[in-house]
């Protein structure tokens, strides 16, 4: 039996072949679209997303469970890392020259700190989840987002405010440590201006991502 199968195998013509090569190609490279580096226009929301369709769902998702709006996910994860999975803070200098610690133990799309990640694991019982894993931050910033808003009351589509918190911490947030930092401050407008750019982009878009072809 097993010639047999041989047999039939070898006589298959040559363009079956080639058809089924890229039959099997094609998930193979539409998982490498999806999993690979920033998107190509990450100015554009609708585009991002038709790049980048396991980022839809996983932001979907996230504002299912709990109410952070994808666009205010992406404007803060773009603010973070710009779409970067593996992003650090550089290392301080040691005499101008030496490379000496990180300031903190920031890592990932969304430079989530060890403390806080933890957290989360331990919150959502997800001890797998991983800080250059995009569906894990998205989920996170969702988890996060609704527990600034429970702790401070900062609705959870208030980009500007929802930032300050994020960096600062609910209890950081409450005592207004970020009103001496004017960068945090140019930052938080910055992810509430995009925030608000991907918002009306993703409007244009929301229906047809919805489809369930778009899905696939």
């Amino acid at each position: 039996m097993r010639h047999r199968w041989k047999r039939r195998l070898r006589r298959l013509p040559a363009k079956k072949w080639l058809a089924a090569g890229f039959v099997l190609t094609i998930p193979v490279l539409a998982l490498a679209a999806s999993c690979g580096g920033p998107p190509k226009n990450p100015h554009d929301l609708c585009a991002v997303f038709d790049e980048k369709r396991s980022w839809y769902r996983a932001t979907r998702r996230s504002f299912k469970d709990w109410g952070v709006p994808e666009a205010i996910q992406m404007a803060v994860i773009y603010q973070e890392s710009g779409f970067r999975r593996k992003v650090r803070p550089p290392r301080r200098k040691i005499l101008w020259i030496f490379p000496g610690p990180r300031p903190s133990s920031a890592y990932g799309y969304a430079q989530v700190v060890e403390p806080t990640w933890r957290d989360f694991q331990e919150s959502t019982g997800r001890r797998r989840a991983e800080r250059d894993d995009f569906a894990d931050v998205a989920h996170f910033l969702g988890w996060y987002g609704d527990h600034i808003h429970r702790a401070t009351g900062v609705a959870k589509h208030d980009a500007f405010r929802l930032y300050l918190a994020y960096h600062e911490g609910p209890r950081g947030y409450a005592r207004g440590d970020y009103r001496g930092e004017p960068s945090l401050l140019a930052g938080a407008r910055s992810v509430a201006t995009r925030a608000s750019l991907y918002q009306r982009q993703y409007m244009g878009c929301r229906k047809r991502l919805a489809n369930w072809w778009a899905l696939w």
